[in-house]
């Protein structure tokens, strides 16, 4: 099925007074061991969808406060990685489809998703891309893409849903907070680190590290994985809790529930030995733990690492993997995030040759990774003619990154999006709704 690029344009900020000076934002420690890719996104309207010009005019209009998105990356005037505002602008592209979008955009994410967001350019280090993909029946897709080093999933969808309401004419609600020069700060004279920063938030590389991203696969490990999206209802849910909870004062979670079941449910598919050890690499957001509003804008975002044997998490009940997430995640709290500062300002993981662990892989086998976007308000972004449709992350093929998502139907449910491979597709599909 065949895209049409209609138009490719930079929109600029639109600011009421005067352009103002450029800026430099300068990354954080946070920012540097971040995941450096691209972060993409699906949106889809039912007609009628609202009209380009006014999507524009709110694009303009938003960029003008959150002027990082509208920026490049590069350096600040002392050489340190910054992104840069100079109000460069976000790239928008117009496309069109002579099809319905039900015959291209699918429930689940699919190669043919890729055609409905074009990858940044590389050559002008632009942060920020949109396309806008009108369908013979009507409908519009949006795709968004975004340099996550400059934004995390938190930051990402405060500026959606403010763009949304530029559009429609409304106060965009609180600007961002951006990071300034030594707002993390490492302390004077820290004690030994108390948690090993080294073997988490960094790795030492090695020659076998890329063969090591291919446990259990080969070479063309992407064709061999198909994304399945698990939809799991409110009262599936509810009776995942309860089974989890059972016997404890407080229930775990709709989060750790789900996301315990996954573990347990991906382990069984993929036939893991019963000695074999899988963990879950959980993103925990750092803003209320270190004291930092909700706006501020960048990542601000480290990792937990639960972890078990296969045979723990299958021979024991679900409430144990719900209780080794919940432990795992309450230990990355502001003194963890604080001591991470003190170990990333050391200088230590430049001297020893340590790169971040956060790196894109084809298979994370015999691990699991979790992007969570449960509490992110995505189905807020609203032109004008009502919410999306539904949304999605774009095709992301990386066998054993799920991403949890509240389902477009409103109503509590939730959807999984789990890149398996072929082979361990239908095992999955068949242990995925039992609560066993």
């Amino acid at each position: 099925m065949e895209v049409k690029v209609l138009s490719s344009r930079l929109v600029k900020p639109a600011y009421k007074a005067g352009a103002p000076a450029t800026e430099h934002i300068p990354l954080s420690v946070f920012d540097t061991v971040t995941y450096q890719i691209q972060m993409a996104i699906i949106y889809a309207f039912a007609p009628p969808a609202p009209s380009t010009a006014a999507i524009e005019k709110g694009l303009a209009a938003v960029l003008a406060q959150y002027r990082a998105f509208a920026g490049q990356l590069g350096e600040s005037p002392d050489g340190a990685p910054a992104v840069v505002l100079n109000d460069r602008g976000a790239r928008l592209v117009e496309a069109s489809v002579d099809a319905d979008l039900v015959d291209m955009a699918p429930a689940k994410p699919t190669p043919a998703l890729l055609k409905l967001h074009p990858d940044l350019d590389a050559e002008h280090q632009e942060v920020v891309v949109l396309q806008l993909t009108r369908f013979r029946c009507g409908s519009l897709a949006v795709g968004f893409t975004s340099k996550h080093v400059v934004a995390d999933g938190h930051a990402t969808s405060n500026f959606l849903v403010a763009w949304g309401r530029a559009t429609r004419g409304l106060p965009m609600g609180v600007p961002p907070v951006h990071h300034q020069k030594d707002l993390f700060k490492p302390r004077s004279s820290p004690a030994r680190p108390e948690h090993d920063h080294r073997s988490r938030e960094y790795h030492r590389p090695s020659p076998t590290a890329a063969a090591a991203g291919h446990h259990h696969g080969d070479d063309g490990a992407e064709s061999n994985i198909v994304i399945h999206k698990a939809h799991f209802t409110k009262d599936f849910i509810a009776g995942l809790r309860a089974r989890a909870s059972e016997g404890r004062g407080r229930p775990f979670s709709r989060f750790e529930t789900i996301l315990a079941h996954l573990w347990r449910t991906m382990t069984r598919a993929r036939d893991l030995s019963p000695g074999e050890a899988t963990s879950i690499r959980i993103s925990v957001d750092g803003r209320h733990r270190v004291g930092r509003p909700a706006e501020y804008f960048g990542n601000l975002v480290l990792w937990a690492f639960p972890r078990a044997t296969a045979g723990e998490l299958l021979s024991r009940p679900l409430k144990h993997a719900a209780q080794a997430i919940h432990d795992e995640v309450a230990r990355v709290d502001g003194a963890y995030f604080q001591s991470f500062v003190d170990f990333a300002s050391s200088g230590a993981a430049e001297k020893e040759g340590l790169a971040p662990s956060a790196v894109l892989k084809d298979v994370v086998c015999p691990d699991v990774e979790v992007d969570s976007w449960l509490t992110f308000p995505f189905y807020e972004l609203d032109f004008g003619t009502g919410s999306p449709s539904y949304f999605m992350p774009s095709y992301f093929p990386t066998e054993g990154m799920l991403f949890l998502a509240p389902s477009y139907l409103g109503d509590g449910s939730v959807d999984a999006f789990v890149p398996v491979f072929r082979h361990n597709l239908q095992a999955f599909k068949e242990c995925c709704y039992s609560m066993e």
